[in-house]
């Protein structure tokens, strides 16, 4: 019973404090509600209780959060920030400035009122986990419905990441060592590279037990993600418009000088198309349009690192949260849209659906590119064990909820995972398949429909009646979501059927 009287006291924001401080709706009274919230029957948070004074448990954590306010905002912002950034330049090209800009907004503040209603509803019941709420709202299904959504979301995110690492890796080094592009060299066979960085930086760094660790990789992350948008900003004035096709015999003039005549490359842009290949669009729509969403929606999807995050900050409130989810939306939006912005500008429709491959297009040699590209390449891999840790805990809350950790099944997970993944890189077709398939799906169940529904069910009705205006907003964007996933869907389908997004991916 004291078990059950310490849990009963737990705060809407999983604090100990005085019962008017941030209690939205009434807390639980019972001990089987307890239980249900924790599959560990509470004994994490008894693990806890202070041995004087007779305080209130600390958290509803399982370890006391030490993760500083700044650390929380790198891991939050390196948690939405990856490869996502590299197809924005090629999704402005298929909406125009004025309609990219409204749709990025919107799924920006859309993304922000999600992590409101996650952050609410787990502090209502004092749940540290996305699956835990999927199983307080709708028992095992809403549990396993949430986890293989988060599985599936963030097998894609690493997926594409390593992708990244797969189709960039071979070209830094091949540019480097000045080697011979068509040579059969292990070193620049993709396949083999993304195995080895898999094996050498990411598994140690997704054995740490705790995320708040991965701070300093996420800041370093970050900064390398900063200079590749510099990078895009510079070179949007040094490179001219048509662009010329790079071609090993005029490599050393083009090296010095970029002019805009016409070469015998395989893919010579014509005068006659300059004023409409070089003039920005305001508003676009063709079949490509439809794969803009779903990249939006993938680009800002961080919401299974939101409640581990949470569990980990010092001093831990719903407000404190929020702020560090505002602000790493907001600087990712800012980031988004300036690098989608220069990178159309720089190329206009002839930009790519991976922006960096455009750019060798133009001169794979180029010194400052090729900066770029290991800084991406860096920031892509340190995010990759970011974005494990929920896969990870997904797992264990669907096959292992009640076992107590161990190192073994941690490190058992992390290999499995990382062995999965580097099979679906190694014989994926392109990097917009994953992005449009996850962001179409996976998306906007973890965005859109799982906060909404999770919170209409789990607030009381004696707090918030269904005919409320919070519980309306959310109904009405549960609603969002579903119309999102089935527009997004159809609209690939036909696309795949009709064989354009073939033809769209040699822009």
């Amino acid at each position: 019973m004291e078990q059950a009287h310490s849990e009963m006291n737990i705060l809407s924001n999983g604090k100990s404090h005085s019962l008017g401080d941030d209690v939205d709706v009434p807390m639980k009274t019972s001990l089987e509600d307890d239980q249900f919230d924790d599959p560990d029957g509470g004994l994490e948070n008894e693990e806890f209780l202070p041995s004087t004074d007779g305080k209130k448990p600390v958290r509803f954590t399982d370890f006391e959060g030490k993760t500083s306010f700044g650390m929380s905002v790198f891991n939050l912002g390196n948690a939405i920030m990856g490869s996502g950034i590299l197809g924005l330049a090629y999704a402005m090209a298929n909406t125009g400035i004025l309609l990219f800009l409204f749709l990025l907004t919107a799924v920006a503040a859309l993304s922000s009122y999600s992590i409101h209603l996650l952050l609410k509803s787990s502090g209502i019941v004092g749940i540290r986990a996305y699956e835990q709420l999927g199983l307080r709202a709708f028992g095992t299904p809403g549990k396993m419905a949430a986890g293989i959504a988060i599985t599936l979301q963030n097998i894609g995110a690493m997926s594409s990441y390593l992708y990244i690492v797969k189709s960039e890796l071979p070209l830094v080094i091949q540019a480097f060592l000045k080697a011979d592009p068509n040579a059969d060299l292990w070193y620049l066979n993709g396949n083999y590279l993304v195995i080895m960085v898999s094996a050498s930086v990411i598994l140690p760094l997704a054995l740490m037990k705790q995320l708040g660790y991965l701070g300093y990789t996420s800041g370093f992350s970050l900064s390398c993600m900063v200079f590749f948008l510099t990078a895009v900003i510079y070179k949007k004035f040094q490179i001219p418009c048509p662009f010329e096709e790079f071609s090993s015999l005029n490599h050393t003039a083009a090296h010095h000088s970029l002019n805009v005549s016409s070469h015998a490359g395989e893919h010579p842009l014509g005068h006659e198309e300059d004023d409409a290949l070089c003039g920005p669009r305001m508003f676009t729509i063709n079949s490509q349009t439809a794969y803009t969403i779903p990249i939006l929606a993938f680009a800002f999807v961080c919401h299974p690192e939101v409640l581990p995050i949470y569990t980990e900050l010092r001093d831990p409130t719903k407000k404190k949260m929020q702020k560090v989810s505002n602000i790493s939306i907001f600087v990712m939006y800012s980031m988004y849209f300036l690098a989608a912005l220069f990178g159309y500008l720089t190329f206009y429709d002839n930009v790519e659906p991976e922006l960096l491959h455009t750019y060798s297009r133009i001169d794979p040699y180029d010194t400052l590119i090729l900066c770029v590209r290991v800084a991406v390449l860096t920031a892509v891999t340190l995010t990759v064990p970011i974005v494990l840790f929920p896969v990870r805990r997904a797992i264990q809350q669907m096959l292992f909820p009640t076992k107590a950790f161990s190192w073994l099944r941690h490190i058992a997970i992390a290999l499995i995972l990382l062995m999965l993944i580097n099979m679906l890189v190694i014989f994926a077709p392109n990097i917009l398949g994953i992005f449009g398939i996850i962001g179409a799906t996976s998306a906007p169940c973890l965005i859109f429909i799982f906060p909404a529904v999770f919170y209409i069910r789990i607030v009381p009705k004696e707090s918030e009646p269904m005919r409320s205006v919070p519980k309306i907003l959310a109904a009405c964007f549960a609603a969002l979501g579903v119309s999102f996933m089935i527009m997004s869907l159809s609209f690939i389908i036909i696309d795949w059927t009709s064989g354009s997004s073939r033809a769209g991916g040699g822009h």
